[in-house]
């Protein structure tokens, strides 16, 4: 389970404190598939940063399985980040001069698994979401913009992690493919038993979440829990 209490995340532009994240609490059960939804600017992206520990909060807690990890030193946080959570990025972040297959096997790489599985476990996973044998052969550059966040997704289920982490990633997508890679991550959450979180601005997709957060100027302003009806 994650739970987040009273998290806050403050920084200085010029003269001004911005209160990016500003006493979110909030309580998400394993195996749910969850959005954050909000307007630009409204926290929606550093509170994912702040969940994903790619930056560190002003004050409050963030619990995985009761351990909190804003208590975490440098070693642990590379740990809980290659083990435990999955980005998935609007702007996909493959490497480009590397083919899709050997994208999907680089996090894989960092925890010394060997060649042999890492082949497998990719092929395994670029195949589960839609590509074919030529097409994990590929570099990015000659894929298309779904196909590239379809690699995106397989490279964040790599290391098995407990969350997959999100943003916006329909969002330079048509809305045909967006719907398409937003139903393999539904598909994914339950064969994989994995917790999912995205921040959209959709509300088409956040509507068919089990649960959503509505965050307006860093604070949660509205949840709505569909996993009881």
């Amino acid at each position: 389970m994650l739970k987040v209490t009273d998290l806050k995340r403050q920084f200085q532009s010029g003269d001004t404190i911005v209160n990016a994240v500003n006493g979110i609490d909030l309580t998400i059960p394993d195996g749910q598939f969850v959005s954050i939804i909000g307007q630009s600017g409204s926290g929606k992206t550093s509170l994912l940063s702040l969940l994903g520990a790619l930056d560190k909060p002003s004050s409050g807690s963030i619990e995985v399985d009761g351990r909190d990890i804003t208590k975490m030193n440098g070693g642990e946080l590379n740990q809980y980040r290659a083990k435990t959570i999955g980005f998935v990025f609007q702007s996909y972040n493959l490497v480009p001069n590397l083919t899709a297959l050997e994208n999907v096997m680089l996090p894989m790489e960092f925890l010394g698994k060997p060649k042999r599985d890492r082949i497998e476990r990719a092929k395994n996973l670029l195949h589960e979401v839609g590509l074919n044998d030529g097409e994990v052969l590929r570099k990015p550059g000659s894929l298309s913009g779904g196909q590239q966040q379809r690699v995106a997704i397989a490279r964040a289920l790599a290391n098995h992690p407990k969350y997959i982490l999100a943003d916006e990633p329909t969002g330079n997508l048509d809305s045909q493919t967006g719907k398409k890679i937003f139903n393999l991550l539904h598909d994914l959450s339950l064969k994989e038993k994995t917790t999912i979180i995205v921040v959209t601005h959709d509300l088409a997709i956040a509507g068919k979440t089990n649960k959503s957060f509505r965050i307006k100027d860093g604070r949660v302003v509205n949840s709505t829990d569909r996993s009881k009806t």
